[in-house]
């Protein structure tokens, strides 16, 4: 016996609420799927987001105590730096004033005569040379010529030598604001020993500078060794 129409149309019917149901819950499914995703996707980003704002600050904090670091580290050089220089200018001021009362010393022609006769001699015995050239300040040049023939003689009698020839230039002198004394040339001027006042000065002056240094400012804890 064939079905009657009202039959096939609640077969169909029933066919269409099962579809639907189906679809209805395939949809649920998808839709609790993209919600879990979406969830762990968004729970994702926002770690990671949050691990780079970490790391970020962490930068700038590191950034900013470098910075620091370094500002204090240029202040402690640049105050160093200061305190060193008022030292040497200190000191240079001490060897400004040396040079000031030699220049007077030099003033007294008694102790200027025996100075430089004993710097003409000094100067030969360094050059142990035959042939040599003395410069001196102008106004000098007539107590150089008096001074030579003893130097000369000092030099023969304590080396053993015969032959020795001095020569003042007096073409090239030294300047008149200088303090005295005299430079001796040897080989045609490729030999030279400056026996001057100032010259004189500061080879004593930097012999004894750590003293002063010492006297001055107390003993350097940076340095390792001491004499």
């Amino acid at each position: 016996m064939g079905l009657s129409e009202n039959d096939v149309a609640k077969q169909i019917q029933q066919m269409i609420s099962f579809i639907k149901q189906e679809a209805a819950e395939k949809v649920e499914e998808i839709e609790a799927k993209a919600e879990e995703e979406f969830n762990i996707e968004k729970s994702r980003l926002v770690s990671q987001q949050r691990i780079k704002i970490i790391e970020y600050y962490d930068k700038k904090e590191k950034q900013i105590e470098l910075q620091r670091k370094i500002q204090h580290s240029n202040l402690a050089n640049a105050s160093r730096l200061a305190i060193l220089k008022a030292r040497d200018d200190y000191v240079q001021t001490l060897k400004d004033e040396a040079r000031k009362q030699l220049t007077i010393l030099t003033q007294d022609q008694s102790k200027y005569t025996t100075i430089l006769a004993n710097l003409i001699a000094q100067g030969l015995f360094l050059l142990m040379e035959k042939d040599v050239t003395i410069r001196c300040r102008r106004n000098d040049t007539n107590l150089v010529k008096q001074l030579i023939p003893d130097a000369m003689d000092r030099y023969k009698k304590e080396l053993k030598q015969k032959d020795i020839k001095i020569t003042i230039d007096e073409k090239n002198f030294l300047p008149d604001e200088s303090a005295g004394g005299i430079e001796l040339y040897a080989m045609g001027g490729k030999i030279k020993v400056s026996n001057t006042i100032e010259a004189r000065l500061s080879m004593i002056f930097n012999q004894i500078l750590p003293e002063i240094r010492e006297k001055l400012f107390g003993v350097n804890q940076n340095r390792k060794y001491h004499d």
